[in-house]
């Protein structure tokens, strides 16, 4: 697992550990039922408080992406598919509120626009 903190980003610690943990289970970089760092480990090696690393793991359990064993330690959840259905919705969405002024700029229609998303996808299969 490979965490980077950026102390310039405007992003909480917290969250840029919640955030990279959580898109690399989505990925599948960190595969399911797989051991992650220790929170005491991940915190000593970020040189950062381990109530920090706590609530990035607390927040990654209560959404279902990680899972603990009583003295054993945090595990990668079995991926819920809708679950991860749902963040991809929201990744989209967001994309789709950059895409939408610009295409309001350029002068693009709805159908220029379908039809690029159309030809994308066909590459895809």
């Amino acid at each position: 697992m490979n965490i980077l903190i950026d102390n310039k980003s405007g992003d909480s610690i917290y969250n840029q550990i919640y955030s990279q943990i959580k898109s690399q289970i989505i990925s599948g970089e960190l595969s399911e039922n797989e051991l992650l760092p220790s929170i005491r480990g991940l915190a000593k090696d970020l040189r950062i408080s381990f109530l920090t690393t706590k609530h990035a793991y607390d927040e990654l359990e209560k959404e279902g992406f990680i899972y603990t064993v009583q003295g054993k330690g945090c595990y990668v959840a079995a991926k819920n598919s809708e679950l991860i259905r749902e963040e991809n919705l929201k990744k989209i969405e967001g994309l789709i509120e950059q895409i939408i002024p610009l295409a309001v700029y350029g002068n693009i229609t709805k159908e220029e626009i379908i039809e690029m998303i159309n030809f994308s996808m066909e590459e895809e299969k």
